[in-house]
């Protein structure tokens, strides 16, 4: 269990943080033996607030670059790892990513390596995330490691930021047009059908079609509902397995124009990943190892890994790569190249800078071909409703006169 503790120590200083033990007991004598005082100390789930305990809760992205690069200014100013962490989670805004370092730096005074206590903080440092800074600490080259960290996190947020905020704005429009269409059927389109029906006047195939979709919502849109809360339910359940993660991937590769966007954003995340880790001093196998647990889709992961087995039986990368139909030729070619100039690192550079502008062009032309899609899928859909209903009604007015 952990226990948030708050302590000094023999020279007066604060100290706050997490400390893992089997009960109170042993926390407490873990933190004496530290050469702490404990003030007070309370096991963690009793202290979290009910919001904290929601499924949602995690550290975005966003806060663990702001981490590296403050932490990659702290370790070129020549501060020590201790009280660098110290620093940041005393001075972070965010309340979670606080306990974690604060708990990063209880392990530290307990004689961890930094590694090591990040890595027990696994939902907030990646694998990836890791093994950087153990090449980091073990080359001496923190500072170096933590800006490569940031400068990667950093592309690879702004990266998926455009992917999602692009898809925003038709996903919006196109649920408000949803969420109208289904109270045009269950409130408009019955009261006018009655006045329509009980005019006895010839009905429009189209307009009968209407109408029944309309008493279709009506009598049974609440089982309908139910019914799509449980489909999405399994469908998110899944979604989580390893067969269910497989399938998702095999129909992001299946979709157009989506699929040719996926490809590109993972052979950029794989060159971006195996450049910056080769840049830090990590041997390949391990390297191509960490891309295959980070790189975020069952058929890459599978291709990595592949190569990561072939390169330990002594084949190169390039051609390990070369066997599998989801690389393009064009990128283990050119991987090659590096191989025979021992510039593998500087090739994989250059592949992730021309993947990433390929993903930027991408997302750029699938705007630009949403947009005109989504009007003209709005265009059509009102007027075919407005055609079904206010044709008869047109009739009746003249009928009328």
């Amino acid at each position: 269990m952990n226990y948030l503790y708050s302590a000094v120590t023999d020279k007066g200083e604060k100290r706050e943080g997490v400390i893992e033990a089997v009960n109170q007991e042993l926390a407490i004598a873990g933190l004496q033996r530290r050469g702490l005082i404990v003030t007070a100390i309370k096991s963690e789930e009793g202290a979290k607030k009910w919001f904290e305990l929601t499924l949602f809760e995690k550290v975005p992205l966003k806060d663990v670059v702001i981490l590296s690069r403050q932490m990659a200014t702290l370790f070129e100013a020549q501060v020590s790892a201790l009280k660098a962490f110290s620093l940041m989670s005393e001075n972070t805004e965010n309340k979670l990513l606080g306990r974690k370092l604060a708990t990063v730096v209880s392990d530290l005074q307990a004689g961890s390596s930094i590694a090591g206590a990040l890595a027990k903080q696994h939902d907030v440092f990646s694998d990836f995330y890791v093994n950087m800074v153990k090449a980091g600490e073990e080359s001496g080259k923190l500072t170096q490691v933590f800006t490569f960290l940031a400068d990667y996190l950093d592309r690879q947020y702004a990266l998926t930021t455009k992917t999602k905020n692009a898809l925003v704005y038709p996903a919006f429009v196109i649920g408000v047009f949803f969420v109208v269409m289904i109270l045009m059927f269950t409130v408009i389109v019955p009261k006018l059908s009655a006045i329509i029906l009980e005019s006895g006047q010839d009905i429009p195939i189209y307009t009968k079609i209407v109408f029944g979709v309309s008493a279709f919502f009506v009598n049974y849109g609440i089982f309908m509902l139910i019914f799509l809360a449980l489909i999405v339910a399994y469908v998110i359940y899944l979604a989580r397995t390893t067969k269910g993660k497989q399938v998702v991937d095999d129909i992001k590769f299946g979709m157009p124009v989506f699929g040719n966007l996926y490809r590109k954003l993972y052979l950029a995340r794989i060159a971006d990943n195996m450049d910056t880790m080769l840049s830090s001093g990590i041997p390949i196998v391990r390297a191509i190892e960490i891309t295959a647990d980070v790189v975020g889709n069952k058929r890459y992961e599978r291709v990595m890994r592949d190569a990561m087995e072939a390169v330990k039986a002594g084949k190169a990368f390039s051609l390990a790569l070369a066997e599998h139909e989801e690389i393009p030729k064009l990128m283990s070619q050119i991987i090659r190249v590096g191989e025979e100039t021992g510039s593998v690192g500087s090739i994989l550079k250059m592949l992730a800078k021309f993947y990433n502008r390929e993903v930027d062009q991408s997302i750029d032309t699938l705007v630009g071909l949403i947009e005109p899609f989504m009007i003209v899928f709005l265009g059509l859909g009102v007027g075919l409703l407005l055609v079904s209903v206010l044709v008869p009604i047109y009739n009746i007015a003249g009928g009328i006169q």
